[in-house]
């Protein structure tokens, strides 16, 4: 039931849970029709990609926080569960929209829902509004002089910042009305873990919703931004903005982002400038995988580079499973791998070389590794992680040469040189020195046992030798040709 008369305004939330700059609900408030907040949960329809477990976790928290939010103007969320279609439907049916906001989504299961939901409108004679909101530049706004997608990202970059810049982010609206319909309870979407609850390391590390995700970005901005460009590759004292669960739901808008640190390189030193454009091209990068996906909706389960689905993949489960629990006998791999399965996230440095082990080390599909972050991750996000990990594999867009494999031991010499993040994720291996805990087989065994460390006992030895690897890796590489 809406509260008054006049038809509401219903305004469909999905990866944007925030209330300022948020064209669609600002378009809503303006119109002078009651304010209907919407959330759909799909787990129904079949091309759907439901979330992992990490990100149903983020999931609830910030619809929580977001219904929080507008119930300090007056409102609510109404949250209901089914297929998209069918729910829409039946909520336009109920209320007697006037009609629907939303943020247009560029992912591609997002995108069929949205088309039809134009129609379910047409044939209710109700407004169907697309808004922006979840990139910083529209795909069909950044192409090649021939009209292509850039599959390249330097170029792509390059293009968006001759651009005009994002439109300077909106408050949150005036709220006149708000109306409402029946919905379920947040806890009947089902989103938390049950019996084992395995979210504390979670609920330690991350604190979803559209304030927490503001106040990231002021601490990164005003912490951490002037070291940005020099430290972005670190493993520890978080070195980074760990924004992109935040960007991921919409808690903030990357326009937000980009405006917010913008001015502070404008206000800053050279320190601050350079971090500042180091920071934004991440951001960019973002972008660029959305433009991917959309132009390549397959882009997720399919090599963008076609000679790749003839590539020698082996199958491996005790390999796979070593590497997902962190028991490789690689102690930077696993130290990534175990701080990923508790706290739902790793630094960029250490995703780039698991993933390097996973498809080069092991020969496993790139595809299993993408599967696993997409389970354990907060930031799990359809465009990053495909084309990141295509990335990797050699065979996406500007892609990384897949003969350049990753040494994982000079890796963590290079960026854990004291061990400390091995001895923090790996604690097994504490006992070793800074010159030992990065390659634990080379140590004497009496080094060894003054540690306490017995390799396939207290930890495994490695799983594969990175010479052998490596060349097993290029073979593979050469049967393409």
């Amino acid at each position: 039931m809406t509260s008054g008369a006049a038809r509401p305004a219903i305004v469909w939330f999905r990866k944007d849970l925030r209330l300022a700059d948020h064209e669609a609900l600002t378009a809503a408030a303006r119109s002078g029709a009651p304010v209907l907040p919407l959330y759909i949960h799909d787990d129904e329809t079949e091309d759907a990609r439901p979330e992992g477990g990490a990100s149903r976790w983020w999931l609830h928290e910030s619809l929580k926080a977001l219904d929080a939010s507008l119930a300090a103007h007056g409102g609510a969320l109404v949250l209901r569960r089914g297929r998209t279609r069918d729910v829409l439907a039946t909520v336009l049916r109920e209320t007697n929209a006037s009609a629907l906001h939303l943020t247009r989504s560029c992912e591609p299961f997002g995108s069929r829902c949205e088309d039809a939901a134009a129609a379910l409108c047409r044939d209710r004679d109700v407004a169907f509004h697309h808004h922006r909101g979840r990139l910083l530049f529209a795909p069909e706004d950044v192409v090649t002089k021939d009209g292509r997608p850039y599959r390249v990202f330097t170029p792509f970059w390059k293009a968006c910042l001759a651009r005009p810049a994002p439109p300077v982010p909106m408050g949150v609206p005036k709220f006149t009305d708000f109306a409402s319909t029946d919905g379920v309870p947040l806890d009947a979407l089902e989103l938390q873990p049950s019996r084992p609850d395995w979210a504390g390391g979670l609920r330690a590390d991350w604190t979803p919703g559209e304030e927490a995700a503001r106040n990231a970005l002021s601490a990164f901005i005003e912490e951490r931004m002037a070291t940005y460009a020099e430290r972005r590759d670190g493993l520890r004292a978080n070195p980074t903005s760990r924004l992109s669960p935040h960007l991921h739901f919409g808690e903030i808008g990357p326009a937000q982002v980009w405006h917010a640190v913008t001015h502070a390189a404008e206000a800053g030193n050279s320190a601050v400038r350079k971090g500042a454009q180091a920071f934004l091209r991440e951001l960019g990068w973002r972008d660029f995988s959305y433009h991917l996906l959309h132009s390549f909706p397959a882009l997720p389960d399919s090599p963008l580079r076609p000679e790749f689905a003839r590539f020698p993949w082996r199958k491996d489960e005790a390999a796979l499973t070593a590497w997902q629990r962190g028991q490789t006998g690689y102690p930077m791999v696993d130290a990534a791998m175990r701080q990923l399965w508790q706290t739902g996230w790793m630094p960029n440095r250490a995703r780039m070389v698991v993933a390097s082990f996973l498809v080069k080390h092991l020969l496993l599909p790139w595809q299993e590794g993408e599967a696993w972050f997409w389970d354990t991750l907060v930031d799990a996000d359809l465009a990053n992680n495909a084309a990141s990990w295509q990335w990797v594999a050699g065979c996406g867009a500007d892609a990384a040469p897949y003969f350049r494999i990753f040494n994982p031991v000079l890796q963590s010499r290079k960026f854990d040189a004291d061990g400390g993040y091995i001895r923090t994720w790996v604690p097994e291996l504490a006992g070793l020195s800074s010159r030992d805990i990065h390659a634990p087989w080379e140590a004497a065994p009496a080094v060894l046992a003054a540690a306490n460390v017995e390799l396939g006992g207290t930890y495994p030895g490695p799983i594969v030798d990175h010479a052998a690897a490596r060349a097993r890796a290029l073979r593979a590489l050469e049967s393409l040709k």
